[in-house]
């Protein structure tokens, strides 16, 4: 992984490097220089967030394309997953998501597909990120200087898309929430769901440009949930700022993990006979409870890294259908090259309705083990393995812990901070164990 890229592409704080101006336009000319040669008349598709800092960035990165001679086409506010299939739709040589994800307001990044709507590879990344930092003088002549031009119907055609994954797809008998996170999906949402029948009350839908993700959305369900019993509703919905994360809350108030809504769609697609392979491809995040589930399903694991690019390469080696990460992201590989919060809302809801079962009761095929996560701001990354104190403490909880727990202690790739979760018999214990790892790595790297 080089300096500009992380898990989930380019992300900073607004204004500043990475995330200025400047660079901004070097990296829109890095994509284009990267894919142009793959179609006559390229052009690349550039979505936004509602950050207040995405007009900047996306117009730098719309002048970049321009210059190495590509035709930017803007999509406006619109989901990642959108700007994944409008780029494969479209014909267009790449998409380009100008988002921070579940970040604060003050954040921004850049998201690249290519042409077939999949994220980059660490092999591409690196030869993007090495077109940005030499800053290529290869500037085209001005004939040949790429246009700037919107589609207006691009939430259109991205609606229409997700109603034909699940062709039939009535919600008239049911009343659900949604927390949109004044993010991307403000409008999209309302308008499926209201095409699909639903019974629908829309929380978070007004964005300033400044309150995306601000106590609200898949990172912050605690308003969901009281919504969802203040309308007696048969389940909420909350996706994060830029609408490739679900959460979901059951009728009693309850949230579910991305781990246990993944359990719920790997039965379905096991019962149906449609789950290549048997198999779930999950990261190394996932709950113990997760794997217990999916063995008493008889549904076979496979782990990758964080980061659901790292997913989708093992969906495709393993021909796998369904994989996720317990943050919300999920793919279905059957209709989909990305996470999609509304499309897993999709797949969730035909669980419910072919169950015939409320969400609590389904949310019972897995059982979640005490889980604690703590971020740790840190001032730099040096290798874990090699700082004696944080080893020998991950150790000794482990020996603590034996077989009713375990033990992950890795850095963000978007953020300066450095992640411990752990996993125990008890809450209390679980906890405890936590705070002893996060006490080290403060004292050491803090």
């Amino acid at each position: 992984m080089g300096s500009l890229f992380g898990t989930d592409g380019i992300r900073g704080i607004a204004n500043i490097y990475p995330m200025d101006a400047k660079t901004a336009l070097l990296a829109g000319r890095a994509v284009a220089q990267q894919f142009r040669n793959q179609n006559n008349n390229p052009s690349i598709v550039i979505g936004q967030d509602t950050r207040l800092s995405g007009d900047m960035i996306s117009r730098a990165v719309a002048a970049g394309v321009c210059s190495a001679g590509v035709d930017a086409v803007f999509l406006g506010i619109i989901p990642t997953p959108a700007v994944a299939y409008l780029a494969c739709a479209t014909g267009a040589v790449a998409g380009i998501m100008i988002s921070a994800s579940h970040n604060p307001f003050a954040d921004n990044g850049i998201k690249v597909f290519n042409s077939e709507g999949y994220k980059l590879n660490d092999s591409l990344e690196s030869e993007i990120e090495k077109r940005i930092i030499e800053t290529s003088e290869d500037h085209v002549p001005p004939d040949r200087i790429g246009r700037i031009r919107s589609m207006n119907n691009s939430e259109d055609k991205y609606i229409n898309f997700l109603m034909q994954a699940v062709p039939g797809l009535d919600l008239n008998n049911k009343k659900i929430v949604f927390d949109c996170a004044n993010g991307a999906t403000f409008t999209a949402a309302p308008v499926l769901f209201e095409r699909l029948g639903a019974d629908a009350v829309f929380m978070y839908c007004s964005p300033d440009g400044v309150n995306i993700n601000s106590d609200c959305g898949s990172e912050h369900p605690a308003a969901l949930s009281k919504a969802v019993i203040d309308h007696k509703a048969d389940l909420g919905l909350a996706y994060d700022g830029d609408g490739d994360r679900l959460i979901a809350v059951d009728e009693n108030g309850k949230v579910l993990t991305g781990d246990q809504i993944m359990v719920i769609c790997a039965k379905q697609l096991y019962d149906k006979g449609k789950l290549n392979k048997n198999m779930v491809v999950s990261t190394v995040m996932s709950n113990l409870g997760f794997h217990k589930a999916l063995d008493a399903l008889g549904i076979e694991p496979a782990i990758t890294p964080v980061g659901d690019r790292y997913v989708l390469e093992k969906m495709i080696a393993q021909d796998a259908l369904l994989g996720g990460e317990d943050s919300g992201h999920m793919i279905f590989k059957d209709v989909h090259t990305t996470g999609d919060g509304m499309m897993a809302s999709l797949r969730l809801i035909e669980a419910l309705i072919s169950e015939s079962k409320p969400l609590s009761e389904l949310s019972k095929l897995m059982t979640v083990y005490p889980q604690k996560l703590i971020n740790v701001d840190v001032k730099d990354k040096p290798d874990l393995q090699k700082i004696p104190q944080i080893v020998e403490i991950i150790k000794k909880v482990e020996k603590d812990l034996g077989d009713q727990g375990r033990v992950l202690v890795r850095y963000s790739g978007t953020q300066n901070k450095c992640r411990v979760m752990v996993e125990g018999p008890t809450i209390e214990k679980t906890q405890a164990q936590c705070k002893k790892i996060v006490q080290v790595i403060r004292d050491v790297l803090g």
